[in-house]
């Protein structure tokens, strides 16, 4: 209360501060020495324990995952509004991602059908993967490119890189990365119409690896929805959020953010199981 700080920093006496305020002297010294009750005690708990979570996850939990990390970390069950408003209370406001760029369009050498057709349900890891670059800027305004795949099962990033260069060597690597970390896989690959994708070095990896192609319609972005999330999400909760003064830097800071993705970041359809999580129950 502003009579108490006054009168403890500034040294006004509790009466004038009453009658400025239009507070009784015996009503400030009752709110004073007022005894919290038990529930008052466990919601300051419970705040506390909301603005911990709150800030080890970089500030980007929401009410859904706050509630997760809760029951799993202190076997609380708490209602959503709750945590809402004392989210509010407190300040605590997640990051609000922002929308992606517009790709420009190209002329495509190789093409497939879209066999996905957004039907992008599995019932297994390594079924449909998703692929897709962005683009990062660091430094003076430099620019840097990640391609990464994302396995839609328990949306895990199966591969990525990180590059200076925005060129058909990016996304091999990646593609091979993936599946040679994964030798039994034979998943369907789902990619955008990229020239990377449309390239003759792809179809002849698509050869080697015997995968199967997938591409979204010309123009249809939501076609390839799993990856188009990830980079939301990657952005708004990491990198719109932070400077990064050297490629190296951006390459780490990257990297730190997706293994907390993958083992620190509760995912509630999966019962508030991480990806890593959710992916090692199934295998």
């Amino acid at each position: 209360m502003a009579i108490t700080e006054l009168n403890s920093s500034k040294g006004y006496s509790i009466e004038k501060l009453c009658e400025l305020a239009s507070v009784s002297r015996s009503g400030y010294y009752k709110w004073k020495n007022k005894v919290p009750s038990q529930s008052e005690l466990n919601n300051e708990k419970l705040a506390q324990q909301i603005r911990r979570i709150f800030t080890n996850s970089d500030s980007t939990f929401g009410v859904v995952r706050i509630q997760c990390a809760l029951k799993r970390e202190l076997k609380l069950t708490i209602d959503v509004k709750k945590i809402r408003r004392l989210m509010r209370l407190m300040g605590l406001f997640p990051q609000i991602r922002r929308k992606r760029p517009v790709w420009q369009r190209i002329t495509p050498m190789y093409t497939a059908d879209n066999i996905i057709k957004r039907e992008f349900e599995t019932s297994a890891p390594n079924q449909k993967w998703f692929t897709d670059v962005s683009y990062l800027f660091y430094g003076d305004h430099q620019r840097a490119y990640i391609s990464a795949i994302i396995d839609r099962f328990d949306m895990s990033i199966v591969s990525y890189v990180i590059s200076e260069k925005n060129d058909n060597e990016l996304v091999m690597g990646t593609i091979k990365q993936a599946l040679d970390n994964n030798p039994a896989a034979q998943p369907i690959i789902h990619s955008d119409r990229g020239f990377q994708y449309t390239s003759n070095e792809y179809h002849q990896l698509k050869k080697h690896y015997q995968f199967e192609v997938s591409m979204s319609e010309a123009g249809k972005c939501l076609d390839n929805q799993p990856i188009e999330s990830f980079w939301g999400v990657l952005k708004s909760e990491y990198y719109y959020r932070k400077d990064f003064d050297t490629f190296e830097s951006l390459k780490d800071g990257i990297t730190e953010y997706i293994d907390f993705y993958h083992t620190k970041r509760y995912v509630p359809k999966f019962d508030g199981l991480t990806p890593f999580e959710y992916r090692e129950k199934h295998a």
